[in-house]
């Protein structure tokens, strides 16, 4: 099965620290899980998982 990856920017004040301190500066994660609105998604040095909706939210911006 081939891996799906996203790219997100923080937005957010405290996503953005979640970023630097917990993400290691890395735009891409994994998605771990896909519903039709939802992104369950995984940090490249697995440190940190999280959800958000596909079109982004108030502290992640989704980009393709």
């Amino acid at each position: 099965m081939k891996k799906k990856f996203v790219s997100v920017t923080p937005i957010s004040k405290k996503a953005k620290i979640r970023f630097f301190e917990d993400m290691d500066l890395f735009h891409s994660c994994l998605v771990e899980n896909e519903t039709d609105t939802m992104l369950y998604l995984q940090s490249l040095n697995k440190q940190y998982r999280f959800c958000v909706e596909k079109t982004g939210n108030y502290h992640w911006k989704i980009e393709k």
